[in-house]
């Protein structure tokens, strides 16, 4: 363990950083004192209020240091950022999701469509029923008129007739239902709408027991942050930690 002395790691950075970029300067000096933390921080406790002193000391250097390469960072960048922005604010009155011209004249265009695609689809499902419904029935009396055609082979022409053309119209059937369900111009949205709480939370911590626990823990922290000190199911603790 050294002696810590904060004037000559800075006085050392700054003598490397001579003649660089910023950046390279606060660097070298971040990294110079990261080793020098290595050398307080091997594993032996705080032993007398000099230690003590020289170790803070040298937290708030490393501290401050690293909010000096933060404000570079933000410098740095910052023309990017103006790039980016003035890109974003040049694109965003047409295709920004919600607010964009795009997505709103798509609402209101589907506000529009919606009623009359599920209107012209209603329908469709209805005739397709209608047809479904009328190759059954003629499926019912061609197998019927089969069974009462034994032994009387005019009879039972007749009745293979019926039923050719009963399979006729379930063909056409089955094309009316496809057609009554493609092609709609609609999609299917499925939403979960919370009825029974319990069921649902009792659902939620069956499915993902470590997600469910993630959520609880993120609303009691939070809860203590904002000074509450007594939360159902927690053990709310004061500890001390280095400011």
């Amino acid at each position: 363990m050294t002696t810590f002395d904060p004037t000559a790691i800075v006085t050392t950075a700054a003598t490397i950083g001579h003649n660089q970029p910023p950046s390279a300067t606060i660097f070298q000096e971040i990294e110079d004192l990261f080793d020098e933390a290595k050398n307080w921080a091997d594993g032996e406790p705080i032993t007398s209020p000099e230690m003590h002193d020289a170790i803070d000391n040298l937290r708030t250097q490393i501290h401050e240091a690293g909010k000096r390469a933060d404000a570079l960072r933000v410098e740095e960048k910052k023309p990017l950022d103006d790039q980016v922005k003035a890109i974003q604010d040049k694109y965003n009155p047409y295709i920004q999701p919600k607010r964009g011209k795009v997505d709103m004249a798509k609402s209101a265009l589907d506000a529009l469509l919606t009623p009359w695609r599920t209107r012209v689809a209603a329908e469709k499902a209805a005739e397709a029923a209608r047809v479904a419904e009328a190759a059954a029935a003629a499926k019912r009396a061609a197998d019927e008129a089969i069974r009462a055609s034994s032994g009387n082979l005019a009879a039972r022409e007749e009745a293979e007739e019926q039923l050719a053309e009963a399979r006729r119209l379930e063909r056409g059937a089955g094309r009316a239902w496809k057609a009554a369900t493609t092609g709609t111009g609609l999609r299917t949205v499925w939403t979960a709408t919370l009825v029974d709480a319990e069921a649902g939370l009792d659902w939620a911590y069956t499915k993902d027991p470590a997600r469910f626990t993630e959520l609880v823990q993120a609303m009691a922290n939070e809860a203590v942050r904002a000074g509450v000190r007594e939360v159902p199911g927690f053990a709310v603790v004061e500890s001390k930690v280095a400011a």
